[in-house]
Parts: C-alpha cells; sequence; structure tokens
C-alpha cells in the first residue's frame, strides 16, 4: 500500500506562484515514479509533470513547461510541484499519483493517487 496527501493548494490571482507537496506513506516510496495530475470543472484529468524515483528524469505537460518545476525528497517522503506565473487556465484539483513503472503522461500508469487539492487561479 501507498498512501498519498497532497497539500498547499489554495486561491491565487494570475502572475503569482503556489507550492503544492505530497506526503507519501506505507511502500518505500522511493521505488516509485511520481506525477502530478489536474483536473478543471468540465475536463478530463489531465498529465501535468512526473519524476522518476531518483529524481534524475523528469517530464512536463507543454502547457506547464517552464512555469512549473516537479521535484522530490526521499528522504522526507515528499513530492513537490512549484507553479510560477500561474494562469486562469491553471485551476483546477491537482493530484499526486504514484506508479511502479515508467513515468508515462497518462493516468491510467499510476496504480496510487491522493484526494486532491484545489488550485483556483483569478484573472
Amino acid at each position: 500500500q501507498v498512501q498519498l496527501v497532497e497539500s498547499g493548494g489554495g486561491l491565487v490571482q494570475a502572475g503569482g506562484s503556489l507550492r503544492l507537496s505530497c506526503v507519501a506513506s506505507g511502500r518505500t516510496i522511493s521505488t516509485y515514479g511520481m506525477g502530478w495530475f489536474r483536473q478543471a470543472p468540465g475536463k478530463e484529468r489531465e498529465f501535468v509533470a512526473a519524476i522518476s524515483r531518483g529524481g534524475s528524469s523528469t517530464r512536463y505537460a507543454d502547457s506547464v513547461k517552464g512555469r512549473f518545476t516537479i521535484s522530490r525528497d526521499n528522504t522526507k517522503k515528499t513530492l513537490y510541484l512549484q507553479m510560477n506565473s500561474l494562469k486562469p487556465e491553471d485551476t483546477g484539483v491537482y493530484y499526486c499519483a504514484a506508479t511502479s513503472g515508467s513515468i508515462m503522461a497518462v493516468a491510467t500508469s499510476y496504480e496510487y493517487w491522493g484526494r486532491g487539492t484545489q488550485v483556483t487561479v483569478s484573472s
């Protein structure tokens, strides 16, 4: 079992920043790749960013590349997403996920999920 709990969401104006955190417990999280997904109102859940188990490889959606940074601290069992230059279209519920396989950019590749944290960007 892997349990994931997100935090750090909130309300921010366009151009602002937020840092999301995801704390893991249960099985050794350092053996899992991890990612962030988001779901906007009326939209499908979409890939945001992912990071390999050792942190040496990262992947970003084109819509966030250059603005968001994913990182992890395996000692603290925590995943982070630094979000800068936020836009209204970044609004949605952000989910942390873990996979025992490769860090694919599709939700079906991830085995464990947190309950999400709300991010709202106003214009």
